[in-house]
């Protein structure tokens, strides 16, 4: 039973371990992260669009699976641990053998590899000292810091391979690049933490605010409410028009109530938020709220004796006009409607509107009802004491915040730029590595310089640089000196 488990075990680590299995989910993450940008979202999307675009039976559907908020459903955030755990296992069960690649570079080619290698090429040379010279300022003058080698261990038969002892030339470049993978595979690591951290405890909302209100209770998707441990308060905002009239942008000025102080103030637009306390604000809809910021108006005596007044309204505002008589702005119904004596409001939208004023005189027993525009069925216009004309109506406005708090997202950013440096050093930064040694041939007694090189990718271009070094040690081969110096250094490493 306990080699069944072991048998088990191990399975499922191959497969969990797999590069098929990480990149199969890693498609689907992709796959599913794409529906999430076509399928409208909650709540950045209001719910008149949402309706608008779906049907609701349709919508129920959407909901249901979770495809309205994608990046935080339980199945999205679980593939993207599943994604994680593979990456997880397959650097791992991998990493031991490119760390040990990296940290023990093989310096000294053996004869097996010498004839397994492409590309390579051998050169004839006069002795060994002149190969090695020669393959040495060759490889300075293309930007190489070639080092003399031996290998560690000679072999006790050495007549398997007589010149294995002697020395070699070895160079390389970014040998760094042997572990780019693992920069990419930190970076989606990173990337995916932070995709889970803003799916389990991140949130989204909305706020609306009219101009000089303060509120700390943000509507979330559910329907429930979330209070904050600050206020925000709106001062102004407004919209910014093209020269045809078609909005150019919304802006909102914005202030943070802390403790009953002003903590911090911007203005803000579309991308370009409020931060504070890890809540971002973002301006995402701006327009009136139906209701009435001032009403401007110009009093005259019904008896045509007296003085003009203008005077400023705000909805409920009582104003004296004289000793006996004052005026008040009972109400504003932004489309209304007139059906047997009385005023109805047909709807919230500002398509038909009107202003109701109360005119009270001590010197009658009734107060006056005065509308704008005039309703012989029902405003008292003529009757009352004071004749009102109406010359400005300033109508209030609500500026329309996304809210939201995504504690993750210093891993996602971290993660994004990780994986910028990690795919330049993957399509970039090629480790290139060459090797010279000379080689006697044991019949004839004459010398060669092997030379090969490798390159981690780009083979082809590669191909090439191995043929200008080749040319170039053609060129010093002729100016080296056939004399052998005396004193020889060598570091030694290992195969």
């Amino acid at each position: 039973m306990a080699v069944d488990l072991r048998a088990l075990a191990h399975k499922t680590w191959r497969i969990v371990a797999s590069i098929q299995t990480g990149v199969v989910l890693l498609i689907l993450v992709v796959i599913l992260a794409a529906v999430g940008t076509i399928v409208l979202q909650r709540p950045v999307t209001e719910p008149d669009e949402m309706q608008s675009a779906y049907s609701p039976q349709a919508l129920r559907i959407l909901d249901a699976v979770g495809l309205t908020d994608v990046f935080h459903s339980w199945w999205f955030l679980g593939l993207v641990l599943l994604v994680s755990l593979c990456i997880a296992a397959a650097s791992i069960d991998r990493f031991p053998n490119s760390w040990r690649y990296f940290s023990r570079p093989y310096k000294y080619p053996d004869e097996s590899f010498r004839r397994a290698l492409h590309p390579q090429k051998s050169l004839a040379i006069a002795d060994e000292e002149s190969g090695l010279m020669a393959a040495e300022q060759a490889l300075h003058s293309v930007g190489f810091n070639p080092e003399r080698v031996i290998p560690r261990t000679i072999p006790k038969d050495s007549r398997a391979d007589p010149y294995e002892g002697h020395f070699g030339i070895f160079a390389e470049r970014h040998r760094i690049s042997e572990l780019a993978v693992y920069i990419v595979h930190a970076s989606l690591l990173l990337i995916f933490f932070g995709t889970v951290v803003d799916g389990l405890w991140g949130w989204r909302g909305t706020l609306n605010l009219n101009e000089g209100q303060t509120s700390n209770l943000v509507e979330l998707r559910d329907g429930t409410t979330r209070a904050l441990p600050f206020a925000i308060r709106c001062d102004a905002a407004g919209q910014e028009n093209y020269t045809d009239g078609t909005p150019k942008k919304w802006w909102s000025q914005l202030a943070v109530v802390k403790e009953g102080r002003d903590v911090q103030k911007k203005e803000i637009v579309v991308n370009d938020p409020l931060v504070y306390s890890g809540v971002r604000f973002y301006q995402s809809s701006y327009g009136p709220n139906g209701k009435v910021d001032k009403l401007t108006l110009v009093a005259v005596p019904g008896n045509g004796s007296g003085v003009k007044q203008e005077i400023g309204l705000a909805v409920n505002d009582t104003v004296a006009l004289d000793a006996d008589t004052t005026v008040r702005f009972a109400e504003f119904i932004p489309d209304y409607a007139v059906r047997d004596g009385q005023v109805y409001r047909k709807s919230n939208e500002l398509g038909n509107p009107a202003v109701h004023l109360v005119v009270t005189s001590k010197g009658t027993a009734k107060d006056f009802d005065v509308w704008f525009p005039p309703m012989d069925e029902v405003a008292d216009n003529l009757k009352a004491p004071y004749q009102f004309q109406a010359t400005d109506l300033k109508m209030g406005h609500f500026t329309g915040l996304q809210v939201s708090h995504e504690p993750g997202q210093w891993g996602v950013w971290s993660g994004v730029v990780l994986l910028g440096v990690g795919l330049a050093f993957v399509f970039y930064v090629v480790h290139m590595r060459f090797w010279a040694v000379p080689v006697c041939d044991s019949k004839t007694g004459k010398y060669s310089l092997w030379i090969g090189g490798s390159a981690n990718r780009n083979r082809d271009a590669f191909e090439h640089r191995f043929s200008d070094l080749v040319v170039l040690v053609e060129e010093e081969l002729k100016a080296v000196p056939r004399t052998s110096p005396t004193e020889r250094v060598a570091t030694v490493v290992g195969n």
